[in-house]
């Protein structure tokens, strides 16, 4: 049976450039880039946990903006995700990496230079493909 875990995922834009994450090497797909967020718990909305496991991972504050299409990502057999993006922006705080290896705020033109995790590959492409068209 496959289990299907829902995950919330941040592109937070700030002054045009996005926060790309990099995974660790003991993480899952070591050193593969992602949008950085988490597994929704239970009785928690998916805003509720994004804010959470941004603060948890990377020590800041994000205002969640808007929502986009999730995508439907199976990484194994036993394993299928939901990975619900969020159109986010920076609050405040000092970015303090939790998990992650390293990150960088990319320019939109170059996000496709980085060595993305599957599942985030088509979440990227479609808030360019919408953000080109604003």
């Amino acid at each position: 049976m496959v289990k299907l875990i829902k995950v919330t995922c941040a592109i937070i834009l700030d002054s045009g450039k996005v926060f790309c994450a990099q995974r660790s090497e003991k993480m899952d797909l070591p050193l593969k880039w992602e949008l950085p967020g988490g597994k929704i718990e239970e009785k928690e909305s998916a805003e509720e946990c994004l804010k959470r496991e941004i603060m948890e991972e990377l020590n800041i504050e994000i205002e969640v903006m808007e929502s986009f299409e999730s995508n439907f990502h199976q990484y194994d057999p036993t394993k299928k995700i939901e990975l619900i993006p969020f159109l986010c922006c920076f609050k405040k705080g000092n970015i303090i990496l939790k998990e992650h290896k390293t990150f960088c705020w990319r320019e939109l033109e170059n996000l496709a230079e980085l060595d993305w995790a599957e599942a985030d590959i088509p979440i990227i492409q479609n808030f360019l493909q919408w953000y080109s068209q604003k």
